[in-house]
């Protein structure tokens, strides 16, 4: 059986994948086992195309833990979609956020036992911030790069 923490993993890359789908883009799931990538992006001509990782919350909270190597995996074309679940199946915050500025704003906690984690801070101005990705108009992609 699938542990509450892994239902919650995968409750937002499906909620994320949702929200991408509706504004346009093509998704897909990646594999379990793929590093850094949930989901796969892309416009329908394909000439763009985005990794994305998804960190979820079981609740709204003040952060996300993000994986030790969050620091090195940047990219132009890799993007973190953070999401905060919400009681009685109310509409998801996301934050979407390039991978750069994750790794400009990692934090480094230690706990009492000497454990380390690393976290990324709530950042109101990445809510919702889906101009990360390019916006499709009438099928095509509307090029522009990044900015963080």
């Amino acid at each position: 059986m699938a542990s509450r923490g892994m239902m919650t993993g995968m409750r937002g890359v499906y909620l994320v994948a949702a929200e991408l789908t509706r504004l346009g883009w093509i998704v897909s799931p990646t594999s379990r086992n793929a590093a850094g990538a949930d989901l796969l992006v892309t416009d329908e001509h394909c000439s763009r195309a985005w990794s994305v990782q998804v960190k979820t919350n079981s609740k709204s909270g003040t952060h996300w833990l993000v994986s030790k190597n969050a620091d090195a995996i940047t990219s132009d074309s890799h993007i973190y979609v953070f999401v905060d679940l919400k009681p009685n199946d109310e509409r998801p915050d996301f934050y979407v956020v390039p991978s750069h500025a994750v790794a400009a704003n990692i934090r480094k906690v230690t706990n009492s036992t000497g454990t380390v984690w690393r976290r990324f801070d709530k950042q109101e101005k990445y809510r919702n911030n889906w101009d990360a990705f390019d916006q499709p108009q009438d099928g095509y992609a509307v090029v522009r790069s990044l900015k963080h």
